[in-house]
């Protein structure tokens, strides 16, 4: 009986001794500290509110006069406390000199039971051990929250540039000796498949590429079995898509090659860019300098006409700031060679050869006849008379052993890869009449000529015999003809005339 009236008098004796004390982040009772771990750099809540039982008893809400002080004990609960933010009764507001842009209360109001302090951002020496005293009507609650800080650090520091070496190193502010630290990249282990964990908790990348960008996660693991881990995103700048693009375009056509950033240049605080393009076979192509580019992260070259000569690869130097990034793209150009020049005669042999510069050794060509009918966009059958012997449509060269007029109009050679349709070039087959002999023609070339030749000959003639026959019928002494013919009998001067005409028709 003495034993129960012990206790319940301690009871009764620490209950008003406890009254003004809570746990962490709970107006409710006395208990261990909460800890609070964030990065560096990002924002951190210390949380502070009533707990559910305080929560039911004031159903309504907190009255308007609460005070609400937040203090820093340091590295250790042992040091001197100094104020970091504090609302009096008032409503005015305090705040640490050194904190003052950085802090504030998750709810301002401080009528719904939430007194949370935020820091935005966090910074390595904020680490430490803060307690909130709040207080309204008679009653005098605290929260104590003890915040740590993970570092992660980037050498150089950011923009990373790709290909540039990068090392990046993870720490806290936990008193207890590290044991291992370990990397993940977008929650796998990197930079490569197998566990890459190591004492020092530093992480080199000799050659970083745009893959190594993204979500990283640093864990750190220490003496105490304490176990922390942080998240942060690796921002590099680089070039979109592949790292050696190659770009297909038909002898003829239009092309671009493209050379964009991965971010605006004024996302990373940078505004004065330059590209510079190069022929790398070629020499010198365009320089073109670009400052204050605020509002693009592309510098394409754009080719015209495209033709054998532009072949080849092309180099893209991007200077940003007092660095240089460079990226190569190759331009290759597909071609028709056919066997037979100009028009082609019907039922000859015909080779139609694809040629493609700088080919990777993955493409694979196919022939396509473009019919012009509606409703057939692409002719992909062979007919039995003119395409029954090709080997396959599939391949740089397509053989059309006996043209015909069914082969008449545009045939495309279409480049693939793994990734799909990489480019295409089309060839216009004009096909003339029916094949003769190379003799015949000439034959009757020369019988034109010849009879050409005789008409001419001919026609001369009649104009010389006409022009004769004029000339013999005309008198040269009209007068004296007249006089003659009045003395002389009808009669003989008719046997005249009748042997006159005689001898002019021999």
């Amino acid at each position: 009986m003495r034993l129960v009236s012990l206790l319940l008098f301690l009871i009764f004796t620490l209950l008003p001794f406890t009254a003004g004390h809570i746990p962490p982040g709970l107006l409710e009772g006395r208990s261990r500290e909460q800890k609070v771990w964030v990065r560096e750099g990002s924002s951190a809540v210390l949380p502070c509110h009533l707990g559910p039982r305080k929560t039911r008893e004031s159903s309504k809400q907190l009255p308007d006069k609460i005070s609400v002080l937040w203090k820093r004990h340091g590295g250790s609960v042992h040091q001197e406390p100094h104020v970091v933010l504090e609302v009096g009764y008032s409503g005015l507001q305090k705040t640490a000199q050194l904190m003052k842009p950085r802090v504030s209360l998750q709810d301002s109001a401080l009528r719904n039971g939430n007194f949370s302090l935020r820091i935005v951002p966090v910074r390595s020496e904020d680490a430490g051990l803060y307690e909130a005293q709040v207080k309204y009507r008679t009653e005098v609650h605290s929260c104590l929250v003890e915040l740590g800080v993970i570092t992660v650090t980037l050498s150089p520091p950011s923009p990373v540039i790709e290909s540039e070496m990068l090392s990046m190193s993870c720490n806290s502010s936990h008193r207890a000796s590290l044991v291992e630290t370990c990397w993940f990249h977008k929650e796998h282990l990197g930079p490569t498949s197998r566990t890459f964990c190591s004492l020092s908790g530093t992480l080199s990348i000799l050659h970083p590429a745009m893959s190594d960008a993204g979500s990283w996660r640093c864990q750190l693991r220490y003496s105490d079995k304490e176990i922390i881990s942080a998240t942060f995103n690796l921002q590099i700048l680089g070039f979109d898509g592949p790292s050696s693009p190659v770009v297909y375009a038909a002898a003829g056509s239009a092309a671009d090659l493209p050379c964009s950033l991965s971010y605006l240049p004024r996302a990373l605080g940078m505004r004065v860019v330059a590209a510079h393009w190069s022929h790398l076979a070629g020499g010198h192509l365009e320089d073109r300098g670009i400052s204050q580019n605020l509002s693009s992260r592309s510098f394409p070259l754009h080719v015209p006409v495209v033709g054998p000569g532009d072949a080849g690869q092309y180099r893209c130097a991007v200077s940003v700031g007092h660095r240089t990034i460079s990226r190569d793209v190759t331009l290759a150009v597909l071609t028709v060679t056919p066997s037979i020049q100009g028009p082609v005669s019907e039922g000859t042999r015909l080779l139609l050869i694809c040629s493609l510069t700088h080919a990777q050794g993955h493409e694979r060509f196919q022939w396509t006849h473009l019919d012009s009918a509606p409703t057939k966009n692409k002719l992909a059958l062979a007919t039995p008379h003119s395409l029954e012997s090709h080997s396959s449509r599939v391949g740089p060269t397509l053989e059309i052993p006996q043209v015909s007029r069914k082969d008449t109009g545009n045939w495309e050679c279409s480049v693939h890869g793994p990734e799909g349709r990489l480019g295409a070039v089309e060839y216009d087959l004009q096909i003339t009449g029916a094949q003769v002999s190379s003799a015949p023609s000439i034959f009757s070339g020369q019988i034109t000529f010849g009879l050409t030749l005789t008409l001419f000959f001919l026609l001369a003639v009649c104009v010389v015999a006409l022009a004769l026959q004029k000339r013999a019928q005309a008198p040269a002494f009209p007068a004296l003809e007249g006089m003659f013919a009045a003395s002389v009998p009808w009669k003989p001067m008719e046997e005249k005339q009748k042997g006159k005409k005689q001898q002019t028709e021999c």
